[in-house]
Parts: C-alpha cells; structure tokens; sequence
C-alpha cells in the first residue's frame, strides 16, 4: 500500500492543518492542529507512532514555517493510537505538557498491557458469535503487529475536562467532554469564531465507532454528546479526519441520523429470530463481514445491541452458550 507524506496547510490565520498518514486501508491519514500561541504554537493531536511517523510530523509542521521546538502546550481530543500516539516524543522534544481527559485506560491499558487487549478483543469475538479459527488468525496477526501505534504512555500533566481553558492567538479555547466514541473524547471550541476542533466526534465524512467494553452505553453517551455540541452553534468544524467543513449543524443531524438508521437496521433483523452479532453486522453497515473490518464493525454492533438493551427493546437470549439477542417481549 503507497503511503501518504505529511503535508501542512494554513486554514485561517494563525491556525494551519497537519496531514498525517496512517497505516489503515480506508483511513490514509488523520489530522492534528497547529494554533498560534505567542511565540508559539498549541498543538492538537499528535499522529500515530511508527517508525518514520516523527518525521512525517516535522514535515507537515515544517510545510507552513513551523517546528517542533514551536509547541508550547500538547492538548489531545481522545486517546486513540492516532490523535495521541507520538505524545510521549513530542513532550520529550519540547518539553511542553500533555492535556488529555483523565477517562483514558481504554487507550492507554492496552499500550501498557498488549495481551490484556488481545485477550478483551478475543472476547469480544466470542461474544458475537465469530468461529474460533478465525479468532486464532487474528491473534496471530496482532502478535505480529510491527507496531501498536503509541511510542510510549505518559500521564496527562492537567485532566482536559468540562470548562478547562486555553489561551490563543485566536482567543481561548473551551473543552466539552464529548464521550460516545471514546470515553475520554472532549470537543474544544472558539466561541468568538465559532470554530470547533472536533476529534472523531463530528467528522466531515460522517461515519461511526465506538469503544466497546469501557462504558456501560456508548451510543447514548454519543448522541448526548453530539446535543452538547449542537448547542455550541459551530460555524466551522475542524475533524480529527478529513478537511474543514462548514455546515456543523448538518453534519451533527447527519452522525444522528446514521445512529438511529442502524439501530432500525438491527430491530429489524432481529424481528424474524434471535441472531448473534456477527449475523446482524451485515445488515447494519451494508457489508459483508472480513477479517480486516470484523472488529470494528462488531463492536460496533455490540454497542448497538448494549444500547436497546438499556432501553428495553431487545434483551440477551436466556439460557444459550452462543449470545444471541432478541425483541424484548
């Protein structure tokens, strides 16, 4: 697979894009942001960690006349391997502090402790019903895996949490806890300019994930959270993928949309019988199921399926060795 180069472009004055590749087919890149700080500059997100990934940073940085010796202070949206993997380098290289949300153990767990992650997805295999040989084959590849995508974890020097503030050349900037695609996701806003760095939260390119595991309903955190945002009345959204967009708004409606499409999607599939997630999968994303998309789309699904629970239209079948699910009667 051909891999991008980093590349930096401005945005607003004071405030510049940095493109950076990534190591997932489908997903060729992932943003982090530059906002002139004095001197300086803040930095949101980091970029995944690989060999070469430091450089790639550098480039982008170095495409719109900065360096890393410009960053001030590293603030990151969520811990994801791509918005907070390079963390420990650039704060070694800078000295600048890390803010991120304290709500990080399901970023940070499997850094520390590999195989207690294999061991969680493995399971999260089991649960949706998918054979054993193929949960063998995945553990090989991720024991293969050349990297994890995080260089090392450090703790956050300051919790990033409701109302924190920092200040710009753009003005200050206000953290939103923003959970439901992760549980340590914050959205941070320029009210004055009505920008929003968005993370994953709102995407240009709506699309949908969860962490499954952490947190007892991540699909109705998330659309609580995309009602937070909502109220912010964004003009332009600056996502952890894709270019700027400007209909904030509609983009939030759209990502609600998709929720409620997909939840309908397993109501109705599983009016017929009791299925397991692997057999709704299919159905609720409009493709077939692989080993390089099975664990994003499972748990996904599972995030679904754990939300109707909750909410009492469908409830695990009793008595049965494969979980399966079905309507509540």
């Amino acid at each position: 697979m051909r891999r991008e180069l980093g590349r930096g472009e401005r945005v607003l004055p004071g405030l510049w894009r940095l493109r950076l590749p990534l190591p997932w087919p489908g997903v060729p890149h992932g943003n982090a942001w530059a906002i002139a700080s004095g001197r300086g500059v803040v930095l949101v997100d980091t970029g995944y960690y690989e060999p070469g990934s430091m450089a790639q940073l550098e480039r982008a940085l170095e495409q719109v006349n900065l360096r890393l010796k410009h960053v001030r202070l590293l603030v990151c949206t969520h811990a994801h391997t791509d918005h907070w993997g390079q963390a420990a380098p650039i704060c070694d290289a800078t000295g600048s502090e890390l803010w991120m949300h304290p709500n990080h153990e399901h970023g940070t767990r499997g850094a520390e402790d590999p195989a207690a992650m294999l061991t969680q997805r493995l399971e999260i295999g089991r649960q949706s019903g998918v054979p054993q040989a193929a949960l063998d084959r995945y553990a090989e590849r991720f024991e293969a895996q050349a990297s994890s995508g995080i260089a090392r974890v450090i703790e956050p020097d300051r919790a990033l949490v409701d109302g924190v503030e920092f200040e710009t050349d753009l003005g200050t900037w206000i953290a939103y806890e923003t959970p439901g695609h992760a549980p340590s996701h914050v959205c941070l806003f320029q009210p004055e300019r009505r920008l929003l760095i968005s993370g994953d939260h709102v995407l240009g390119r709506i699309s949908l994930y969860y962490d499954y595991g952490w947190t007892p309903d991540p699909v109705g955190e998330f659309l609580h959270s995309l009602d937070v945002v909502d109220r912010l009345d964004a003009r332009l959204g600056l996502s952890g993928h894709g270019r700027p967009f400007v209909d904030v708004h509609g983009h939030i409606v759209g990502s609600r949309r998709l929720v409620e499409e997909r939840l309908a999607a397993i109501v109705s599939a599983l009016e017929g019988q009791p299925r397991t997630p692997l057999e709704l999968a299919p159905a609720v994303h409009g493709e077939q199921i692989s080993e390089q998309n099975a664990a994003r789309l499972l748990q996904e699904t599972l995030c679904y399926l754990q939300h109707l629970e909750r909410s009492g239209r469908a409830e695990r079948e009793p008595g049965e060795d494969l979980p399966r699910w079905q309507l509540k009667r």
